[in-house]
């Protein structure tokens, strides 16, 4: 039995195998295009940077790049000066117990003031979100002097610890004990300071913690209040623990804006400083406003830098160690 010859298939090509047709091929054209696209693209990102930029550059960048140059330079704010130095300025800086001195101030400040603002807006934080009645009570008190400026706190508080007629040295005489000069007593001036500083910008401290608590979900307060969990024991092993980001947040920004203390300190005690209490950046603002030593208050403000600078390095070292162990 013979069998018709069968014709040979044309093989299928290769295009039409698979789900999706291939690509067609870039022409020379389309590239040319879309470099152009991606040209105009950046063209108009920088138009929209512009602006930040510039004003980065004039405000941000060449300060740094002049202030580290007049570090080296014996320029005073009457104009004189301006001449190379070397190293003098830093090595006077480094040599001088009323700088050392300021620094001291200023971490002391940092310490006894950053673990209250921590402590107390987390407990001001966990007392509103309970419930308590009035909640809008709550929030504006302990959020209002935060929106304060510091010249209105200044005031406030030097007039609550004026030695005559402030309501603190008050109480004290009535409670039977002699009244105390809290701004003019050595120690004391810093410890007041400190007070004022905390009542002032623990609000702020507080709305991150408020924030961070309503996001914990409940779910969790329930199982373990089905497992015989007390209040205190799901704070503890519950709230707390969430909270850790928070309170890493909180000690940054806090540890930030202690070390820049300056405001509160100058206006409280009337422009005078003492060896107590006078921080470094008033320290600085003296060497250039009031000795007209612009070279000597850039060099103590680049020293001030570097030990920020080292402060900030160690923090993200141990930030990111504890990143690494979870």
């Amino acid at each position: 039995m013979s069998m018709a010859p069968q014709t040979a298939q044309p093989p299928v090509p290769a295009a039409r195998v698979g789900t999706t047709e291939p690509a067609a091929p870039i022409t020379a054209e389309a590239e040319a295009s879309a470099r152009r696209a991606r040209r105009k693209n950046r063209l108009v990102a920088l138009a929209f940077l512009a602006p930040f930029l510039v004003a980065f550059l004039l405000f941000v960048v060449w300060p740094m790049i002049h202030g580290f140059y007049l570090s080296f330079t014996n320029q005073s704010l009457t104009g004189a000066g301006g001449s190379f130095i070397g190293g003098d300025n830093y090595a006077e800086a480094f040599s001088d117990p009323k700088m050392w001195g300021s620094i001291r101030n200023t971490v002391w400040f940092t310490l006894i003031s950053t673990v209250p603002l921590v402590i107390i807006a987390m407990a001001m934080a966990l007392l509103v979100n309970t419930g308590l009645p009035g909640q809008w009570l709550w929030r504006l008190s302990f959020f209002m002097p935060f929106l304060l400026a510091s010249t209105v706190i200044s005031q406030i508080w030097s007039w609550l610890l004026d030695p005559e007629i402030g309501l603190a040295n008050e109480v004290l005489t009535t409670l039977g004990f002699e009244p105390i000069a809290w701004l003019q007593t050595p120690h004391l001036d810093l410890i007041s300071i400190t007070v004022a500083t905390v009542w002032w910008t623990v609000g702020f401290n507080f709305l991150l913690y408020l924030a961070a608590l309503q996001n914990i979900p409940e779910v969790q307060y329930e199982a373990a209040a089905v497992d015989g969990a007390s209040r205190w024991r799901q704070i503890w092993s519950i709230t707390i623990p969430q909270l850790m980001p928070v309170t890493g947040v909180v000690f940054v920004l806090q540890i930030l804006a202690s070390l820049k203390l300056f405001d509160q300190a100058y206006q409280m005690l009337g422009g005078v400083s003492s060896d107590t209490s006078r921080p470094i950046v008033q320290y600085i603002f003296e060497a250039g406003f009031v000795g007209y030593e612009f070279g000597y208050a850039a060099a103590i403000s680049y020293v001030f830098f570097a030990l920020i600078l080292v402060v900030g390095i160690v923090q993200i070292t141990i930030s990111n160690r504890r990143k690494g162990q979870r």
